[in-house]
């Protein structure tokens, strides 16, 4: 057990320190107020006040970032060693890091940036590339796991005798199903304005693949879910879903969720893996819309809804998560950037929301993405070559701190079909190289 002594406790800094020794390095600890007590204790001690207290203790200079309530605007400085951002940087040369790590951990989790940021895409959404870690160079580095790490070896450093949880490195297939069949389940009008289409544009070929797939010659080339779960198999991975049940519009196609095709999809896949809503794209910004999306996924299952992200990524903190709360949900995998591969929240483990305006802790548990498949080919154009070398990456520094990595894919860009020609071996050697390898005797 570790006790922190802070001179003030506030909702920041118990969150901070939580998220650094318990979530993320697994270590017990409690916090004190009283000088006399912690200099007393004979165990392990961190003291993040504005002074030391003894000689044996590990100590952090506290900025006064976690003291403060509310989000005003603001952009902390910033320096590097060894290859790491450091953000609140000081210079006491007492402090054992020469920053307040737990106020770095704290911005970049909480996401206070997004609570400030005016200018938004055109769907609305906060921009990687007008992040404070892209702007600086390392959007592709969990920087919080790494501060973690070296809290962790400072403290054993100093207390040879503390003991820390073995954190193991692990992977996660997710998938969001925005549209369950490229030609089933459509409905006769929806069947017919398609196969109209392809007449118009005398696109032989499609329609020809319509007319097989409807009278049942071929496979929908949409229907990737066996090929899925063969492989969820053979690397022995539980995978999560998300399925989209809103009603059809503009940017939601998925075929109608009365059909009895998508429910027993629905049913099938939840024999297998986690399934959760995909909630539409406008729903975020209507509560009643939401509401009606879990019950109704909720109604096929008959089972409760715990698990959501977002179709088109469409997150605004803290609305969002307070709308997923209020109906229940309290584990969410948005946390990611449609533009570009990486740690939105400079994180590669699950941690739960702070709630910036309310100052406080909630029960919702994100579970942040480091990549999608459409960032790889729509946003960024690469070869099949260039996702494979990416992808690669993006592992490696996930390994290096033993984090979480979670992908987020799509049934149709399995198709090897369209625009999605030649990319299913990118998706086999990201479950090659990303599954953990079994130790060995």
């Amino acid at each position: 057990m570790v006790l922190v002594y802070c001179h003030k406790v506030t909702s920041r800094i118990k969150y901070a320190l939580g998220l650094l020794l318990e979530t993320l390095l697994g270590v017990e600890w409690e916090l004190t107020t009283q000088s006399a007590v912690f200099k007393g204790f004979e165990g392990p001690k961190l003291n993040y006040s504005r002074e030391p207290l003894s000689e044996d203790e590990v100590y952090i200079s506290a900025s006064g970032f976690l003291e403060k309530r509310g989000v005003q605007p603001f952009v902390p400085g910033l320096s590097w060693k060894e290859g790491l951002p450091q953000l609140f940087s000081g210079d006491d040369p007492r402090c054992h890091f020469g920053f307040d790590l737990p106020a770095a951990a704290f911005y970049l989790v909480s996401r206070y940036e997004e609570y400030l940021a005016v200018e938004k895409d055109q769907h609305g959404r906060f921009m990687a590339e007008k992040s404070f870690a892209f702007k600086h160079g390392f959007l592709e580095t969990p920087v919080v796991n790494h501060y973690a790490l070296m809290l962790r070896d400072r403290l054993k450093k100093s207390f040879p005798g503390l003991a820390f949880p073995v954190q193991e490195y692990g992977f996660t297939p997710t998938y969001d199903v925005d549209v369950a069949y490229a030609f089933l389940g459509r409905g006769f009008l929806r069947g017919l304005g398609g196969a109209l289409r392809s007449m118009t544009e005398l696109d032989v070929k499609a329609l020809k693949q319509r007319l097989d797939v409807v009278l049942g010659k071929k496979r929908d080339p949409f229907d990737t879910y066996d090929l899925q779960l063969e492989w969820h198999r053979k690397y022995k991975l539980k995978a999560f879903y998300f399925f989209l049940c809103g009603e059809y519009g503009p940017f939601d196609k998925n075929i109608s969720f009365f059909s009895t095709i998508f429910q027993n999809l629905v049913k099938k896949v939840s024999d297998y893996a986690y399934t959760g809503i995909h909630p539409s794209y406008g729903s975020h910004e209507d509560p009643e819309r939401l509401s009606a999306e879990v019950s109704r996924l909720s109604g096929i299952l008959n089972r409760e809804i715990h698990f959501s992200r977002q179709h088109y990524l469409k997150m605004e903190v803290p609305a969002t998560y307070r709308s997923l709360i209020r109906n229940n949900i309290d584990h969410d995998f948005t946390m990611g950037y449609p533009s570009q591969p990486g740690f939105r929240a400079s994180v590669a483990s699950p941690y739960f929301f702070y709630d910036l305006e309310r100052e406080e802790q909630t029960i919702l548990k994100v579970f942040p993405f480091a990549v999608m498949d459409g960032t790889l080919r729509d946003y960024l154009g690469l070869t099949p070559e260039e996702a494979i070398a990416r992808l690669e990456k993006l592992v490696k520094a996930v390994r290096e701190v033993n984090g979480s990595f979670f992908s987020l894919w799509h049934n149709e860009s399995l198709c090897e079909c369209n625009r999605w020609k030649g990319w299913r071996r990118v998706y086999e050697h990201l479950l090659e190289v990303a599954t953990p390898k079994p130790v060995q005797p």
